[in-house]
């Protein structure tokens, strides 16, 4: 199956990884920056086969998790107003707010729907022209383009009802607010494939420049993770800091211009806090001034919700690469999939949900709530 085992093969894996070795001299902490990574990397154990000078990071790229709690309970609300059908991708429903998640709130006797693109929310609107119809749009660049379409398109076709609850987020200036942290240990990334497709690669050079580290775009299966860490590593021990694309067959460095352009029609840059992280300026995305009616935290006049994270919740650290997700007190006690105290126990994408997916039968390091 094309694209799926030619990337899983385990003899071409072993020569990648005797290259790794190979090439290792000293200690070095890459971060891969996608939580789609992450998962791939703990499932097929690849950080247990590198060589031990080499830490895998796990980053902030799972759009789920760094939703902010403010978010979540804005959503919650609107959820809870009468008369509306709240349609959301289906990870978003057990993501805990303060007090309740959007299951609790269909429970409970609101309309909330799953839906598998943003435009069948917008169907959902002009078949219900007497209700109103929010569609919960979050993710990296990659999700944005489609929800730009969407509300692009009610513009166009003069669909009032419909609105969207945005939190959208940007990945450079992630990377920007890693590498200026005092307590940063990330000496090089392997970025995100899928965003790169979207947006091109013409951000990251300047980044590798300024914080002099390499990024390596990469993608998600096992050799694809190897050959980004592969080049990362050479060029670290060369001492040279640079932009490699190694996912060529899907990333160009112009991007997806027509995506690109829609972007920039419908959205804005702006400030925007981060779960377990806070504010980062200018790492996110708002309705531009011309679309800016279909803002659903402004029809709603929710913006003024404001929520304090769990004290318990140490998902702000794992999101920065301070913490392994099995190095938290709380997790697979307090918090499992079940009864998530934070988002990166709940999304597909957490690390984590990967680390209780498939390390939480291994030894537990000591651990302590400090």
């Amino acid at each position: 199956m094309k694209y799926l085992d030619e990337f899983s093969n385990p003899e071409l894996a072993r020569k990648l990884l005797d290259q790794i070795h190979a090439a290792t001299t000293r200690p070095w902490a890459i971060m891969e920056v996608c939580g789609g990574q992450t998962h791939s990397i703990i499932r097929h154990g690849i950080d247990q086969l590198l060589p031990e000078q080499i830490e895998m990071i796990h980053g902030p790229g799972c759009p789920v998790c760094v939703t902010p709690l403010e978010i979540i309970d804005r959503a919650l609300a609107i959820a809870s107003s009468p008369g509306v059908i709240f349609c959301s991708f289906g990870d978003m429903l057990r993501v805990p707010g303060s007090e309740k998640d959007l299951f609790h709130i269909k429970s409970e006797g609101g309309d909330v729907r799953v839906v598998y693109s943003p435009l069948d929310a917008l169907a959902i609107a002009e078949a219900n022209p007497d209700r109103q119809v929010v569609f919960f749009g979050i993710g990296f660049e990659t999700t944005a383009p489609a929800n730009a379409m969407t509300v692009f398109q009610a513009k166009r076709r003069g669909i009032e009802n419909f609105s969207l609850l945005v939190s959208h987020v940007l990945v450079p200036p992630a990377i920007a607010a890693i590498m200026e942290s005092p307590t940063c240990r990330v000496q090089a990334f392997l970025a995100a494939g899928h965003v790169c497709s979207v947006m091109g690669t013409r951000e990251y050079p300047a980044l590798a420049e300024k914080y002099g580290v390499p990024l390596v775009v990469t993608g998600f299966e096992p050799l694809d993770i190897l050959e980004g860490i592969r080049r990362t590593v050479l060029q670290l021990e060369s001492g040279r800091h640079e932009l490699e694309n190694a996912y060529t067959r899907a990333v160009t460095a112009e991007g997806n211009v027509a995506a690109q352009a829609m972007l920039a029609d419908v959205f804005e840059v702006t400030d925007r806090t981060w779960r377990g992280i806070g504010m980062i300026p200018g790492s996110g995305w708002r309705l531009s001034p011309a679309y800016r009616y279909y803002d659903a935290e402004a029809r709603f006049d929710v913006e003024a919700i404001r929520t304090a994270e769990s004290s318990i919740c140490r998902s702000g650290e794992v999101l920065q690469g301070l913490l392994k997700p099995n190095e938290c007190a709380a997790f697979g006690k307090e918090c499992t999939p079940r009864t998530p105290l934070g988002a990166t126990m709940v999304s597909s994408e957490g690390a984590c949900a990967a680390y209780y997916l498939y390390r939480r039968l291994q030894q537990q390091p000591e651990v302590s709530h400090a």
